[in-house]
């Protein structure tokens, strides 16, 4: 429920967002765009300290709190009388948004156990899905009436969604805070995570395919192709009712790192597939366009939610109990630099260079998909003997593969483990 809440606020907020700055505040798009840069490598660096936070004063009070502060600023934006108080409200935004994310994925991994914490994570995923598309449903209502009083309403509902939601998460079980760091223990000890922080980045590549529905492809579209632009909407829809559909189901099928892995090679090699579809649309007539596309925009989807549940259970695996907080928000950090710099980045690639861009990110998703195993194999060989996390999952599964683990250490059963079975 907390999910979903916020879910349509933001659903409702992105809608508004764009027109409500320019049309009625009367910023430039460039303005706009700067600010959002701006604000967007604030959300970079918040990610690992407050991930932090939730571990040391608890993930349950962090999440809430968190949650309160971004609804907050959600409503300040209805106050904005100057570009400079809209670049801080932006900036505190994405802090508390951003670390928000990491607190409750901390609080995730305190109140699920085993195998109902990556099925948590595919059932929120679809959970979202449907938020943000009644959200959208708010904001078009909005966009119709282009008025301010409409655009300030959807602003208010959006910031009370995020203060009902901190209700709802006040209900879960209490996450205890971690036990106080040991004298000569790093505060940030993610940061010196050199296998972890290397498969944050692969994933930072992977999750690349993003932006390439609803940014790249309705361009792609109208510049590249016979086809009509109307079809960018229709697969988007399609997408979302796939997603809302099979992620669940996808995820059943992956809970051990081993499983894990393979379906970052599946997900490579369909979403490089389906980078191949796209190009062999260049220059095709309606028919023939529409015929490359929609299979392309098949495996495009196929690869986001393979791709999704391998990322979730790779990182809460690798990750010690007593410090999910800012792990999390490290491996986020790398989808947040992706939301910031890849929509310029792939117009460039894709759109400039056509075709041979296509081939280009295929390759790309193909290399990432296969380097993620031996990255993932070098995270578990780094880890210390104490760590039970790496022995057996429940149910009979291995949790990070007894084929990887060298030696003894597939059987460890020392305590103060690190990571949390899927299995």
């Amino acid at each position: 429920m907390a999910q979903l809440i916020t879910a349509t606020g933001k659903g409702a907020f992105m809608t508004c967002a764009v027109l409500y700055f320019t049309r009625i505040v009367g910023f430039s798009p460039t303005q706009l765009g700067m600010g959002l840069s701006v604000a967007g490598i604030a959300g970079v660096v918040a990610g690992v300290p407050f991930g932090h936070m939730a571990d040391q004063r608890g993930a349950r009070s962090v999440s809430a709190l968190l949650v309160v502060l971004t609804g907050a600023v959600t409503v300040a934006y209805v106050f904005i009388d100057s570009y400079r108080l809209f670049i801080v409200l932006a900036c505190a935004y994405m802090l508390f948004d951003r670390g928000g994310q990491a607190a409750r994925q901390s609080l995730m991994t305190a109140v699920l156990k085993d195998r109902d914490l990556v099925m948590a994570r595919a059932q929120l995923r679809v959970t979202i899905n449907i938020g943000v598309s009644i959200g959208a449903a708010f904001g078009a209502v909005a966009l119709q009436l282009d008025s301010r009083a409409a655009y300030i309403t959807i602003f208010l509902l959006t910031g009370i969604s995020f203060f009902v939601c901190a209700a709802f998460i006040t209900r879960l079980p209490r996450a205890e805070p971690a036990p106080t760091r040991q004298s000569g223990e790093p505060r940030f000890a993610v940061l010196r995570d050199r296998p972890y922080a290397l498969v944050s980045l692969i994933n930072m590549f992977l999750v690349t395919h993003a932006p390439l529905l609803d940014v790249i492809l309705p361009l792609w579209i109208a510049l590249h192709t016979g086809a009509p632009r109307s079809l960018a909407a229709t697969l988007i829809v399609l997408n979302t009712l796939t997603a809302v559909t099979l992620q669940i189901r996808i995820s059943r099928r992956i809970d051990t790192l081993a499983g894990a892995l393979r379906a970052f090679r599946m997900a490579g090699l369909g979403l490089a597939a389906a980078c191949v579809l796209f190009a062999l649309s260049s220059g095709r007539g309606t028919w023939s366009a529409i015929a490359v596309l929609i299979p392309a925009a098949a495996l495009h989807v196929y690869g986001e939610m393979t791709q999704s549940a391998a990322s979730w259970v790779v990182s809460y695996e690798l990750a010690p109990d007593t410090q999910q907080g800012q792990y999390q928000g490290l491996f986020n950090t790398g989808m947040a630099v992706n939301q910031m710099l890849a929509p310029t980045a792939l117009t460039f690639l894709l759109i400039g260079w056509g075709v041979p861009g296509w081939l280009i990110l295929s390759c790309v998703f193909l290399l990432a998909g296969w380097a993620m195993s031996p990255v993932v194999r070098w995270a578990v060989r780094s880890r210390p003997a104490t760590d039970p996390g790496l022995a057996a999952g429940t149910n009979g599964h291995v949790r990070r593969g007894a084929e990887w683990a060298p030696g003894p250490q597939a059987t460890r059963q020392d305590a103060g483990g690190a990571g949390r079975s899927a299995g």
